[in-house]
């Protein structure tokens, strides 16, 4: 055996050992005159495992410990947290993928950054600018435009019946509160209504129409209220669209467009089809351009709905009724389902410009049309002169219908119970107004025409002033509440944005609104025609203020330019 030398062991010696003043007898064989240990290499290879095992017991140990005391830790911060031991049921690769695509400019980065410059503002940080603009949004009474006092008396009286005994209140506008809280269950605009909106307002909406389209009959039950008209747009999207792959469902949508569309066709998991309006005829709609985006289409998708935005969002165009008739041709020699966005359609300011309803037009072509052009069209109480967003009040009409798809229809709106019942009785109000022999007409006439006639100031100001700034073209605002310029860009703020990782007019409309606290949307978030750029602009701010808002972005497109040149 072979055998090496170790110096000596001293191993822990016993009690009776200590007692006889012993170290200990070491391991192997050993003589006991205190001579070198001489050890087999077996016994000092056990030797050595006995003690590797003991400490790594020992660190095993203490390991699983740390791990216990982390666990623990971390269950009792998810417990409070409301989150599983095995991780989160929700995350981002796990939700869902329609909704990651959903982009919605209006409210995008840039109005984000605003909101946080507001605050910095508040807490005193220093700015070339004492306040933040936003032009961003059709928001008229945050832009300052007062209520309608009739609508709001009425709204009042509702909200707090014990008011019907105050003298103060005209006694149209009590009837008609009378009228709106008999139609709600326990009469009071707290409770629900039924889920297709209550009946003897959707009765006052089929005669507005009536009215509006000089006769053309309107039934009732056609008629759904909504929460505002983005709900009732959802909701037919919702039964439009189906298949997959080439036969999913095609969403014909114009370009530029109000991205409420982009982003329901996105979380609906539809095909977006574009079109685009013709930005140097005062962004008119061309039906060769229509025909030319649906037929490349048709290559990977099933087309079967056309929207029309009318009077035009961002773009500010009104269709004339030569333009309605050819895309009610259109629609119908294609088998399209025809949805009409009309919520701007008592804002019309150019001269020679009128509103036409898609559904008066419909039926003055005759029955080959108005029997079989299926179509929805949609109204909203935000817009117009009443600018009441916030009450979220909306209606759609629905023509040629299925009665199948109807019932499916009154079921998919059953499950949203039913529209807020303040804004039901709002839009009341927008349909039936006060008539000329009650106490509130004169002054109802008298706020409804100087909103809508300040309007019209503004939109020939916004023209006038931007076409006079080198590198700008804007056309005329015919209608709606915004315009729609176009913008020049030198190829070197084109790079640098690129360099920044932004679209251009995004860098140019976020450098304005850091510079000028100014809030603009890039006309990138409502589509474009590649290599154009643009930004979107309300016309809602008071007139002075809207006057120093043109002067402001003239004076930075200047300044921007020259710094890029």
């Amino acid at each position: 055996m072979t055998l090496v030398t170790v110096g000596k062991i001293q191993p822990i010696a016993s009690d009776s050992a200590r007692r006889r003043g012993s170290t200990g007898r070491p391991w192997g064989n050993t003589n006991t005159q205190g001579e070198e240990a001489r050890v087999s290499v077996e016994e000092l290879l056990i030797a050595e495992l006995l003690i590797f095992f003991f400490s790594f017991s020992m660190f095993q140990i203490t390991l699983q410990l740390q791990r216990c005391a982390r666990d623990i830790t971390n269950m009792s911060q998810q417990a409070v947290n409301g989150i599983s031991h095995r991780g989160r049921v929700l995350t981002l690769d796990s939700m869902n993928p329609n909704v990651k695509r959903v982009e919605y400019a209006v409210r995008g980065p840039i109005v984000q950054r605003a909101v946080q410059i507001e605050k910095e503002l508040k807490e005193g940080v220093k700015k070339p600018f004492t306040e933040v603009i936003k032009a961003n949004i059709g928001d008229a009474h945050a832009m300052g435009q007062k209520p309608i006092t009739f609508f709001r008396q009425v709204l009042a009286l509702c909200s707090y019946p014990a008011l019907l005994e105050d003298s103060k209140f005209p006694e149209d506008a009590k009837k008609r509160a009378q009228r709106i809280l008999e139609a709600c269950g326990g009469h009071s605009i707290g409770a629900y209504s039924t889920s297709q909106g209550i009946e003897c307002i959707r009765q006052d909406v089929a005669r507005y129409i009536e009215k509006r389209d000089g006769g053309i009959p309107s039934n009732p039950d056609n008629i759904y209220l909504s929460t505002g008209a983005s709900d009732a747009i959802v909701t037919i999207l919702k039964l439009l669209v189906c298949g997959e792959g080439r036969d999913r469902t095609g969403v014909m949508i114009s370009i530029p467009q109000y991205p409420l569309y982009s982003a329901a066709l996105a979380d609906l998991g539809a095909v977006q089809i574009n079109y685009y309006l013709d930005e140097d005829n005062c962004w008119s709609l061309n039906i060769t351009e229509l025909r030319r985006a649906l037929n490349a289409a048709r290559e990977h998708c099933n087309p079967r709905v056309l929207c029309i935005i009318n009077p035009g969002n961002p773009t500010g165009q009104v269709q004339s009724r030569q333009c309605i008739e050819d895309v009610i041709r259109f629609a119908k020699e294609e088998h399209l389902f025809l949805m009409a966005d009309e919520v701007y359609q008592d804002n019309v300011y150019a001269e020679g410009c009128q509103f036409h309803s898609f559904k008066k037009v419909l039926f003055e072509m005759g029955p080959e049309y108005s029997n079989t052009v299926e179509m929805a069209s949609f109204h909203s109480t935000s817009k117009c002169y009443m600018g009441e967003c916030g009450f979220r009040g909306g209606y759609m009409e629905v023509i040629n219908l299925d009665p199948e798809v109807k019932a499916q229809l009154i079921k998919l709106v059953s499950v949203r119970l039913c529209p807020p019942v303040p804004g039901q009785a709002l839009l009341d109000l927008v349909v039936n107004p006060p008539q000329p022999d009650e106490p509130s007409y004169a002054t109802f006439m008298k706020e409804r025409t100087a909103v809508l006639s300040t309007l019209a100031e503004k939109a020939r100001l916004t023209e006038q002033i931007f076409n006079t700034v080198p590198g700008i073209t804007c056309n005329p605002v015919q209608g709606a509440m915004y315009t729609f310029p176009g913008i020049t860009l030198p190829q070197k703020a084109i790079d640098k944005a690129k360099e920044l990782g932004l679209v251009p007019d995004m860098f140019y409309c976020m450098r304005l609104l850091e510079e000028d606290g100014i809030c603009l949307v890039p006309g990138s978030g409502f589509g474009q025609r590649e290599g154009t750029y643009h930004f979107r602009m309300t016309i809602l701010p008071p007139t002075d203020k809207l006057k120093v808002v043109l002067q402001k972005i003239r004076e930075f497109h200047l300044r921007f330019t020259q710094e890029f040149s």
